[in-house]
């Protein structure tokens, strides 16, 4: 697992160093006024055309080789542009093709989240394919981007096959470890700030309030969230925020154990928990009836996310619905995945993902999500000071969205501490608490930015 987390790092450190490249790198603008360039021979260009020679440069113009080296005008521009500009987007789009099948292999051969990163990936190629057009308005990607992104449609599906697939239980048998859950959104908060804060800083990174939030929510690990809320607040940035979700999650084993371990002793991480009380099967139905009616009364904005993932759970414990919940946990939630990856990676295009803000959004999801792991450690550190009942502090770290992987490294680490100490359904409470918790933050930002 090291050698996945120093991929991974690699690949953020070659993210971070291309997007000061290009954005460095500012394309070239004819002076204002000057006359165009190559409006004295556009009769005789056209002329050639109906020559063999014309026809063959037409074709030559129309091929992506033509286009990359910046010897095909860019759709839409004006004539006399400088042909530097265009060699820039051409470079730009090999960068980000190179960086998308980079993504693709994390995928396949490291299996860094690959249901989501193999299709974000080759959307992100198909979306860099100069002259095709496919990321565009009347391109399919585009057509499926506004059809599933800007309308929410695809993340609310996904909450609902989520939602179909979550087992409550142990935080019914547990309902105090849900202040964990909500702790580990403190990041989310925190992270606004400091997006804030960084835009006075620096006078290359500018975020406004919506972005900010925007690149908060990545603190949540929730990636279908995240999508939902930069698609709402900052569609322009989400590509960049969807990778830097999915990145900081496939790196949950790298980042947690060190944070874990530096706020807890070994004496605290040893601490053995009861085992759960079983959970009567009444109790799981009734469960998502005052979980959405509590968002309905406190908080509207929440219920689109809330309402599909109560929905979808409300399918699973059911049991008179065994069809529409496999439906929804397998075919219906598999199909959505596809067309959410490579509507995301149509995000991706050179002109969206290489700039400054880039390095901004990934410097903040891995501060959120530090954030957010430090804070559920520390509330269930101060739970065992004003309880009898102890807890141990590392299920806090599982308050974040990251289902259930969260859950395995709080096992993995509890393990190290003492080998009877098993964590894995104690940690799951703060778990699925923590895809609650994200949804109810989302909501709040959406109130408060939109």
């Amino acid at each position: 697992m090291r050698g996945t987390g120093v991929a991974w790092l690699l690949a953020l450190i070659v993210i971070c160093a291309l997007s000061v490249w290009s954005a460095a790198a500012a394309p070239e603008r004819a002076p204002a006024g000057a006359p165009p360039r190559d409006v004295a021979g556009a009769d005789s260009a056209a002329a050639d055309r109906t020559t063999v020679r014309g026809q063959i440069e037409e074709m030559w113009h129309s091929t992506g080789i033509s286009a990359i080296l910046g010897r095909t005008p860019l759709p839409g521009e004006e004539p006399g542009a400088a042909a530097g500009s265009r060699l820039r987007v051409g470079l730009g789009q090999i960068i980000m093709i190179a960086l998308s099948c980079y993504i693709i292999y994390l995928a396949i051969r490291r299996r860094f989240e690959p249901l989501l990163l193999l299709p974000i990936g080759f959307g992100g190629i198909l979306s860099n394919i100069p002259l095709a057009g496919i990321a565009g308005p009347d391109g399919f990607l585009g057509l499926l981007s506004a059809f599933g992104l800007q309308t929410g449609l695809f993340p609310l599906l996904i909450f609902m096959g989520v939602g179909a697939m979550t087992d409550f239980g142990p935080l019914i048998a547990n309902p105090k470890t849900a202040l964990l859950g909500a702790a580990a959104q403190f990041g989310i908060f925190g992270t606004l700030i400091g997006a804030l804060a960084l835009s006075g800083m620096t006078g290359r990174i500018n975020f406004s309030i919506q972005e900010a939030a925007a690149i908060g929510i990545i603190g949540g690990a929730d990636g279908p969230t995240a999508i939902y809320l930069a698609g709402r607040l900052a569609p322009h940035m989400l590509g960049a925020i969807a990778v830097a979700a999915y990145s900081y999650i496939a790196l949950v084993p790298i980042i947690q154990p060190p944070i874990m371990k530096l706020l807890t002793t070994k004496k605290e991480r040893a601490i053995e928990m009861r085992q759960l009380r079983e959970v009567r099967p009444i109790e799981k139905i009734l469960f998502p009836l005052p979980v959405l009616g509590l968002c309905i009364l406190l908080l509207p904005s929440a219920t689109p996310l809330i309402g599909m993932l109560m929905f979808g759970n409300l399918l699973r414990e059911s049991g008179v619905v065994e069809r529409l919940s496999h439906t929804a946990a397998n075919e219906l939630i598999n199909t959505v995945t596809i067309l959410l990856g490579l509507t995301v990676g149509s995000k991706l295009a050179a002109d969206q993902f290489l700039h400054y803000e880039t390095l901004g959004i990934l410097f903040l999801g891995l501060f959120a999500f530090s954030i957010g792991t430090a804070a559920g450690v520390l509330l269930a550190k101060l739970m065992n000071l004003l309880s009898r009942d102890k807890i141990n502090p590392l299920i806090g770290a599982a308050g974040v969205s990251a289902v259930p992987m969260a859950s395995r490294v709080v096992t993995t680490i509890g393990l190290q501490a003492n080998r009877n100490s098993f964590l894995l359904m104690h940690a799951m409470g703060p778990n699925v608490a923590g895809v609650i918790g994200s949804a109810v933050a989302a909501g709040v930002l959406l109130a408060l930015c939109r």
